[in-house]
This record gives C-alpha cells, structure tokens and sequence, in this order.
C-alpha cells in the first residue's frame, strides 16, 4: 500500500509538475523557444503609406515625417490630430517619426546655449570613465543625466529649452499626462562605431535569462511605459550615422528575447533605414523599436561632423525613470530666471507649464498619507508640479519655494 501510494504520489507529482511547465510556457517567454525571424520579415515588410497619416509631410524609408514649421503648437484641433497619428505610428504603425523643426529656426540660439552648457560638464567630467548601454566605454562623449546637470549649470537655457510645448504634446500622445523627462547627452565623434542594434528600457536592459523571468503581459506593456526621443543638436548628414531603425519591428510580440539572436542581428544589419536630420529636429519611437545608433563616417577635422544629440527618454507616470533625479536642486536652481521670464512676457502661461512639468515629479504616489491626504473631494494629494505651479501662480520667491520643497518632503516620508 505504502509503494503504491508513493507511485501514486508521485504520479500526482509529475502530472503537476507537467502542468505547471505547461503553465509556465504560457506565461513567460522560454530561451530555448524556436526562432521568430520569420515572423519578424513578415511584419517589417509591410510598407507605410502617407494616406494611413495624413498630416505628415512624407514617408521616406517607411518613416513618417513632419514638418512643425507650418502649424502652431497651440492650436488644439492640430495637436490632438497629430497626437492620434503619432500614438498609431509608434502602436501599430512604423514604430518611428521625425519632428523637422521641432525647434524652429529662430529659436535655435536655444541649441547653442544649451551645447555651451552640455560643453562645460564634459570638460567637468573629462576624468571619469563614461560607460555607455550598447557601445565601447569612452567611445562617445556622454552625459549622463543630462536634464538635472543643465538645469544647475545654465537655468536660463534649460527652461527655455524645456519649455518647448511640442515635447509635452509627443509625451502625452504616448503616455498620456503626468510624464516625467529624463535625457543623456551623446555626442559621436568622427571615426565612432555604431551600437549593436537593441530594444530599450525597461526590458531592454536586462540580459535573456533576466527578460524570461518577466510574464509575456510585462513584455506587451513595457513598450508603453516609456517614450524615446532624441532632439537633434547638430547638423546629422547620413555619413555621421545618425540612428538606424527597423520599422514595424517593434510589432515582434517575443522581441524582447530575439533582438539579441544573431539572425536577428544580422536581418536588422541587412534591413536597417536611417535619414538625416537637421540641428532642432527630434525624432520619437517606440523603445520596442530595434534601433542602433550609426557609424560616425566623417573625417576627422574641420569638414567631420562631431554627431551631438540630447536623448529623451520620457516615462509614463505609472514606470520608473531610469535616473534619479533631484527635482527640488532643478526647481530651486531655476527659481529666478523661471519667474524672471514670466515677469518679463518671455514664457507664457502654456511655456511656463511646460517647463515646471519637466522641472518636478508629477505623481504624487508614493507619499505618506497621514500627512498628505487626498485633497477634498479627490483621490490624490497635490503632486510636485502642482505646488512648484501654484507658488509660480502667487508669485512665491524662492526662499518660499525652498520651504514648500522641505515641508512637501518631509510630509511625504515614511
């Protein structure tokens, strides 16, 4: 009886353990799961057409271009127009648009400020080793946390920079409201190697073995937990390798775990489409995108390109930002030359807004509730941004500033 039982008990056992295999397989992409790169050229040779958007202004190697020159990023029927062709491009569509003139002509001074500044910290940092995700440490010229380390060391340009209300209009189109900004300078220099091609955070910077522990439905929402952007701050002629993409390969529902097989490498080597860009455009893509930063191709000296670009990686409020970020040293770092630009008729009510949302933290989870209850008749208690936009609205000085910060931190403690 007792064997018998043993043999039953250990039937049992292999029928679970069967079961929970098969439960498993289900959940979780396997590293042993059969090659997906059939499917991948089924989905990346589908072809864009300017009819499926129809406000862009061309769609060269599958990508779809517009030029901002032409409308005002004040106009609400334009904006949501654009926003629901940039939301189904990056959802289902190529995975990648460019924004020409996402700073306009006139206002590329801002560029320039902002390159002497991102100058400044390189020189700064010149003895420490910069390692980067997808290319050779101290290949590049790189700024990491770009976003806090301008704001300390030239304010005026970075609210000037920041307060472009065409970054608010791509972030929400994406991520809805809320969004938090971080950004990395990469400057490439004539002679520098291209990145191996890859997806990007959240899961993109795991290896294999980490990606498989994570369920399939984290693989489906990761993509849409964070925007990718880069704003162009020099000229980028295609020999200086600016970004190489793979259309519709962020579509790869397994893509997560596949980028990194050598026939996928060697289909997105065979595959990959890029376009120049001019100084104050931006380009905005999905982080499921496989995409690889170029070969710098021009010749060292004064006709090579020195390839510069502010990257934007943009989280949703309900994702984690890659960088931390102090936004009470940003907010009181740029306390006056924000109130000073506003006083002065140089910043809007919209501009100012744009600015402060970049600046803070809008979400005000996690937080102690004890001390900081949900306001009457809501769910959430005030956020960052929201105090850092009430005390602009009453004309707060700084020092004020820097008491709402504390008591807003204190209050939000354990």
């Amino acid at each position: 009886m007792t064997t018998n039982g043993n043999a039953d008990g250990d039937k049992a056992m292999n029928g679970y353990s069967d079961k929970a295999e098969r439960a498993a397989s289900s959940r979780l992409y396997r590293l042993d799961a059969p090659s997906s790169i059939s499917t991948l050229k089924s989905l990346c040779s589908r072809a864009t057409t300017q009819s499926s958007y129809p406000h862009c202004k061309s769609t060269p190697n599958n990508i779809p271009i517009y030029d901002l020159s032409s409308y005002s990023s004040s106009d609400e029927t334009t904006v949501s127009a654009f926003q629901e062709e940039w939301h189904s491009i990056l959802h289902t569509g190529p995975g990648v648009y460019i924004l020409k003139h996402f700073y306009s002509p006139t206002s590329l001074s801002i560029i320039d400020k902002s390159n002497q500044a991102f100058d400044r910290i390189i020189a700064a940092e010149a003895s420490t080793s910069r390692g980067d995700h997808f290319a050779a440490s101290n290949a590049n010229s790189r700024i990491w946390n770009s976003l806090q380390k301008h704001a300390l060391a030239d304010s005026k340009s970075f609210i000037q920079y920041y307060s472009n209300p065409w970054l608010r209009h791509a972030s929400e189109s994406w991520l809805g409201p809320d969004y938090t900004v971080t950004a990395q300078v990469n400057i490439v220099r004539p002679g520098g190697a291209p990145q191996t091609p890859h997806r990007d955070y959240h899961l993109g910077f795991q290896t294999a073995e980490q990606c498989a522990r994570w369920p399939k439905t984290t693989h489906a929402t990761s993509q849409f937990l964070t925007l990718q952007g880069a704003v162009a701050h020099s000229d980028m002629p295609l020999e200086s390798g600016p970004t190489r993409f793979l259309p519709y390969s962020q579509l790869l529902e397994d893509g997560y775990m596949a980028w990194r097989r050598e026939e996928v490498k060697e289909y997105f080597a065979e595959h990959w489409v890029s376009l120049p860009l001019e100084k104050g455009d931006a380009v905005f893509f999905n982080p499921a995108l496989m995409h690889a930063a170029g070969e710098n191709r021009t010749e060292p000296g004064p006709s090579g390109v020195d390839r510069s670009a502010n990257l934007l990686q943009i989280s949703s409020a309900f994702g984690k930002t890659m960088e931390t970020i102090d936004h009470d040293k940003i907010v009181v770092a740029c306390w006056d030359e924000l109130t000073a630009l506003v006083e002065g008729g140089k910043l809007n009510e919209i501009e100012a807004e744009c600015a402060v949302r970049t600046m803070t933290d809008a979400y005000p989870f996690p937080t102690n509730l004890d001390r900081r209850p949900p306001a009457p008749g809501g769910m959430a208690p005030e956020s960052q941004t929201d105090i850092v936009l009430r005390a602009l609205r009453e004309g707060r000085t700084r020092a004020e500033v820097v008491e709402l910060l504390r008591q807003f931190r204190e209050d939000s403690g354990a």
